[in-house]
């Protein structure tokens, strides 16, 4: 019998299939065992700045089956709370144009000016910088009703050369400097991103595994959210600590993930 019987996969992307620009070893083998077991997977990441089309012609180009359907990104939960809960405020984005993009693309009314804005939404900016802040103070310096939302957690970026900051290191100097927690942090491991991934499975998450590297933001999506969950210990692998959730099973790399869908 199989270790793993699940009806769908929940299978992170940087840190756990990819690593910068190239496929992690295993990982398009891993893919096609895992494919032959489940009924649906959903391919999620934090990454708000590669739309879900990008990545699943990245994948495709790499031997690795994938629609831009099965792919959840940070930047899709994002908009899709945008709509839900600020569709027709003016939105000031402190995010990179990768970002802005995406939230343009989706017919939402963005500003330039903070001073207007009934909603700031940060988002990752290699270009972030002192005035970003002050922009920030400006668009929160009315009636304390301007909403705050935030892409995605990760303070850190697995790369090739080490993590570097993510998004989640932004939001964090936002809220800071203007004294306020953000009303939503959306990617994994948010509640709102975990019914979008569901809801495209079609199936109770008890019924799915979730596959990914980092204890705080994977493990924890896949434990709040009722599924079975795997670390792999590539990306930001290490184990729980600090209070973060460690998974039900743990291997070396994505390749390992494989053996526990094989008949014992």
């Amino acid at each position: 019998m199989p270790v793993l019987d699940p009806r769908a996969a929940v299978v992170d992307l940087d840190g756990t299939l990819l690593s910068g620009d190239s496929l992690l070893p295993g990982a398009r083998e891993a893919m096609t065992t895992i494919r032959g077991r489940v009924e649906a997977v959903c391919f999620v990441t934090n990454n708000p700045t590669v739309p879900p089309e990008a990545y699943a012609a990245r994948l495709r180009e790499w031997g690795i089956e994938a629609s831009p359907e099965e792919v959840v990104t940070a930047g899709v939960a994002t908009v899709t709370y945008l709509r839900e809960h600020h569709a027709e405020d003016r939105i000031f984005p402190i995010a990179g144009a990768d970002v802005v993009a995406q939230l343009r693309d989706a017919d939402l009314s963005l500003v330039d000016d903070p001073e207007p804005s009934e909603c700031v939404v940060v988002g990752y900016d290699p270009a972030f910088s002192y005035n970003d802040m002050r922009a920030a103070l400006r668009a929160f310096a009315g009636d304390g009703e301007t909403g705050f939302v935030g892409t995605d957690p990760d303070r850190t970026i697995p790369t090739p050369d080490g993590p570097v900051p993510g998004s989640g290191a932004l939001i964090n100097a936002v809220a800071g400097v203007v004294d306020r927690d953000p009303d939503a942090v959306l990617g994994k491991p948010s509640a709102e991103t975990a019914d979008i991934v569901l809801n495209r499975l079609g199936v109770p998450a008890e019924t799915v595994v979730l596959v990914g590297d980092n204890p705080a933001t994977d493990v924890a999506f896949g434990e709040r959210a009722g599924m079975t969950t795997v670390r792999v210990e590539t990306g930001l692998g290490t184990d729980g600590g600090d209070g973060a959730p460690d998974a039900d099973y743990v291997v070396s790399d994505v390749g390992g993930v494989a053996g526990l869908f094989r008949d014992a």
